[in-house]
């Protein structure tokens, strides 16, 4: 995934994001702000992920040509 797109349209995906990561609150959402590197701490945090996992899920996840609908292997 192009982690600049996740950044750019954060607004649009902070929904599917949370769907996709269901152990995100809405407080994690809002720190996160479309920061990958925040996104992949959170992620560590949340599931116990190493650095490696973490960032794996997060450049792992695809977009529907909508672009708002993510999948991921967590």
């Amino acid at each position: 995934m192009d982690t600049n797109y996740l950044s750019a349209h954060w607004h649009q995906m902070k929904g599917s994001v949370r769907e996709q990561f269901g152990k995100l609150t809405d407080d994690d959402l809002l720190e996160i702000g479309g920061k990958v590197e925040l996104l992949v701490g959170k992620l560590q945090e949340r599931y116990d992920l190493s650095l490696a996992e973490a960032e794996a899920a997060v450049t792992g996840l695809k977009i529907d040509a909508e672009g708002m609908k993510l999948e991921t292997n967590l």
